[in-house]
C-alpha cells in the first residue's frame, strides 16, 4: 500500500456534523460546540490537527482558531467549483513561514495570522 494511503487510513479523523448519524474510516462525529470541541482537541493532541473541505475551514477562521494554514497551490487553473474562504467576515492578514516548490510544479506555502 502506498505510504500515504497507510498513513491516512491509520489517521483518527474527526467529522463536523449536525445532520450524520455514525461515521465510518476511523473516525469520530463532532456534534457539540465547534470552539468548545477544536480548542479540547489541540489541548489533546501532540501533532497538530488538519482541517480539509471549505465549509470547516471558513468557521475556525471566523473562531480565530487555526494556528497555520498551508496552501499547496497546483498548476492547474479551474474555472469551476466552490471557493475557500468565501463569505469571510474580516480580512485575515498572515505572514509567510516556508515555501517549498515541487518537482511537479506545485508549490507549498505555509502562512501564520498575524497577531
Amino acid at each position: 500500500m502506498d505510504p500515504f494511503a497507510e498513513t491516512i487510513n491509520a489517521a483518527k479523523k474527526y467529522v463536523v456534523s449536525s445532520t450524520l448519524e455514525q461515521v465510518d474510516w476511523n473516525a469520530e462525529l463532532v456534534r457539540t460546540d465547534l470552539a468548545e470541541a477544536v480548542q479540547q482537541l489541540k489541548r489533546e493532541s501532540g501533532k497538530g490537527l488538519f482541517v480539509g473541505g471549505v465549509k470547516l475551514p471558513l468557521a475556525l477562521t471566523e473562531l480565530g482558531l487555526i494556528d497555520e494554514y498551508e496552501f499547496v497551490v497546483h498548476p492547474r487553473l479551474a474555472g469551476h467549483g466552490p471557493t475557500l474562504f468565501a463569505g469571510l467576515s474580516k480580512h485575515v492578514d498572515l505572514k509567510l513561514v516556508s515555501r517549498l516548490e515541487l518537482g511537479s510544479g506545485a508549490v507549498a506555502m505555509r502562512y501564520e495570522p498575524r497577531r
